[in-house]
């Protein structure tokens, strides 16, 4: 303990002023000589005789108060030691992304975090966190040795991609509610693939250091080589498997850090081999190999291109996807009687599609009355708005149920027409041929699934997908206010739109699909746009393929109201689990496929699906952080730590001083108020007989 101010000492000579009150001035009498005392009336007089305690409380007080005074002046302190190892949060990164499966890695990571943990001192909380996609918190920090351990040993590589952006927002988050310092170790092979495009990201709080325990080489070395299956293209549904347009199974081999190779590439379907062929991949690049036909049977079929293994990541030498084999589904046609060309150039496009699996089925409007929509992939109805009731009525209660309809709207489509199933109506037409001639597409929403015709991605204007290339001459306006606008022409007016009505949905064409009221049927946009639209109304995508780990797969829709949601959904999981609890069965909208493997799904509707999930492939490159990005996040992230196996020593270095001001000034205080009590006290004159 010391002082900050030793001057202000010298006023503890006022200690001398409560002494001289209480001690030099006391009242002296002197005596007188008196003949007689019995002129003298009895009275009663003050004693002093048994206040001399209470005096000395009172001198004690008003000397402890001079002092404290004094002293607060002076500033008093302690020396501490600084934050030690006992007062920083130990925590224990260990990254389970998929890239962690190449070789020991993952290995090795556990057992450096084993390491670290057993130095750790009893009374230092630690915590445990995996990193994959997100970070998952496996404990609170808390001191149990046993515990730690345990939770750490129960660790087990994912399916799922690093993310170290993610390590960043969440530490900053853990950082507002932990107010100790935080000693953050990370165990992971510091994939370079996993940095956020944003260095931002993974700046860490300054009270936060970083302590990085890479298990790969350093930067500056050749990266460990690796092939991978990258990609593989293959119908995910099939009606023809000799069709060699349709029948197929593509697959791009990549090599990172790899010298030039020939590759043996196979191709299982359930298990079995059914064809092998040899592939030339250059070094560190890429080739592409082709299975045609896949004879594939009726049904579900788990499907796999595998690679020869040659390196010490064999986690991602398969590429798994599924294939559905049925016959062509039906799609129902319903058009005017006097309409001859929308079935035409629809069949046209439907049987012209790359990967259609679809024969159409063309009635009239007065036809339909007893034909039943569920029979049908989705139901087209061609500028036909007037329906028999029935048909109309089983039309709706089949989109509530999961179905899809496309809406064209022609001439026919006149002033207030109503609309089937949207329960809306025409509220007027632009017909432009009559004004400026035509109008043209302005703008295009490419993240719909019915307008993925090219690699463009989000909205975007309508001159580079070639919608800007159509002449509309009429086109029925409505209000677009329930729906999603996929489509404007250049006046804003909308043209495509998609409503969403229970577990089903409606494409609204506000125009025809014959070459009257447009181009567009006799333009090569047609066909695509048919492909796209017609396997998004049939629901065929979610069924089959492959997906992702992480993606998420929708189950229901969002807006299905709690009638809808009467059936339960089944999943099973790659290792035969079913994930989901009864109470969630009825009521999920979507799930996330966090592990690679087949996923078995059965909807509410009854429909089943079976769909191969595969791990990102940009973990497939296990090239690391440079040496110099690593520093630099290392420099972002506060001063080096506290060792964590050793106390702290009391040097002069590691000590710091704690002022008394406050608490002395809290004291005095405390003091005057005792003083003034018993200085009121003392005022008081008690008097008695003599």
């Amino acid at each position: 303990m010391g002082v900050l101010s030793p001057w202000f000492l010298v006023g503890l000579a006022g200690l001398g002023i409560p002494i001289y009150i209480h001690l030099l001035r006391r009242q002296t009498t002197t005596p007188r000589p008196v003949s007689s005392l019995m002129f003298f009336e009895r009275g009663i007089q003050s004693s002093t005789r048994h206040r001399r305690l209470r005096y000395l409380i009172l001198f004690a007080l008003r000397a402890a108060l001079v002092c404290l005074v004094v002293l607060a002046f002076a500033d008093p302190y302690v020396q501490r030691a600084k934050v030690g190892a006992n007062d920083r949060l130990l925590l224990l990164v260990i990254d389970n992304s998929f890239s962690m499966r190449a070789g020991t890695h993952f290995a090795d990571a556990k057992q450096a975090a084993l390491h670290v943990l057993a130095s750790k001192l009893p009374s230092q909380r630690a915590q445990i966190i995996t990193l994959g996609g997100q970070l998952e918190v496996l404990t609170q920090p808390i001191q149990d040795m046993q515990a730690l351990r345990s939770a750490l040993e129960s660790i087990q590589p994912g399916d799922s991609r690093g993310n170290f952006g993610e390590l960043g927002r969440g530490i900053r988050a853990l950082n507002e509610t932990a107010h100790a310092p935080i000693d953050l170790h990370l165990f992971s092979d510091m994939q370079k693939a996993d940095l956020p495009a944003n260095f931002a990201d993974v700046v860490l709080p300054a009270n936060v250091s970083l302590i990085l325990h890479p298990v790969i080489q350093t930067a500056g070395q050749a990266p460990i080589p690796n092939w991978t299956v990258e990609s593989v293209e293959a119908p995910s549904q099939l009606a023809d498997q000799k069709d060699p347009k349709k029948s197929y199974a593509r697959a791009v081999v990549a090599g990172y850090g790899t010298p030039a190779a020939t590759r043996t590439v196979s191709l299982f379907i359930n298990g079995k081999i059914l064809a092998t062929r040899k592939l030339d991949v250059s070094a560190n690049g890429r080739a592409s190999v082709e299975f045609s036909p896949l004879d594939v049977p009726y049904g579900f079929s788990r499907c796999e291109i595998r690679i020869d293994s040659a390196d010490a990541f064999a986690a991602d030498d398969a590429s798994i996807f599924t294939v559905r084999r049925s016959d062509p589904e039906r799609v129902l046609l319903v058009h005017q009687a006097i309409d001859s060309r929308s079935p035409l150039y629809f069949g046209a496009a439907l049987a012209a599609a790359a990967e259609s699996s679809f024969v159409m089925q063309s009635v009239s409007a007065e036809q339909s009355t007893d034909i039943d929509p569920t029979k049908y992939a989705f139901v087209v109805l061609s500028d036909a708005l007037v329906l028999p009731t029935l048909f109309e009525n089983a039309l709706a209660q089949y989109v509530r149920g999961g179905g899809g309809v496309l809406i064209a709207a022609g001439t026919a489509a006149g002033h207030h027409a109503h609309i089937p199933i949207l329960d809306d109506s025409v509220h007027h037409a632009h017909d432009y041929s009559r004004s400026i001639g035509f109008a043209s597409v302005g703008q295009v929403d490419l993240t719909h699934p019915a307008m993925q015709q090219g690699g463009d991605e989000g909205k975007a204007s309508a001159d580079n997908t070639g919608w800007a290339d159509l002449k509309f001459h009429y086109v029925s306006v409505v209000d677009p206010s329930h729906d999603r606008v996929i489509a404007r022409l250049a006046d804003g007016t909308p043209l495509l739109l998609d409503r969403q009505i229970g577990e089903g949905h409606v494409l609204f064409f506000a125009s025809g699909l014959e070459n009257l009221t447009n181009d567009f049927p006799i333009h090569p946009l047609f066909v695509a746009f048919i492909d796209h639209a017609a396997r998004y109304l049939a629901g065929n995508e979610q069924l089959s393929g492959s997906r992702l780990v992480d993606s998420y797969i929708p189950l229901r829709a969002s807006s299905a109201r709690s009638s809808d949601q009467m059936g339960n959904i089944e999943i099973i999981d790659p290792e035969g689990h079913r994930p989901l609890s009864l109470s969630e069965a009825r009521s999920i909208q979507s799930y996330q496929l966090k592990h690679s493997g087949f996923y078995q799904i059965r909807f509410s509707n009854g429909r089943e699906a079976l769909i191969g999930v595969n791990p990102d492939r940009r973990e497939s490159d296990l090239e690391p952080i440079p040496d110099d990005i690593l520093q630099l996040w290392r420099g972002t992230s506060g001063t080096q730590p506290v060792p964590a196996i050793h106390q702290t020593p009391a040097t002069p270095e590691n000590l710091k001083r704690a002022s008394l001001w406050w608490y002395v000034m809290m004291l005095a205080l405390a003091v005057a108020v005792a003083e003034s009590i018993v200085a009121g006290y003392h005022l008081g004159t008690q008097r008695e007989e003599v």
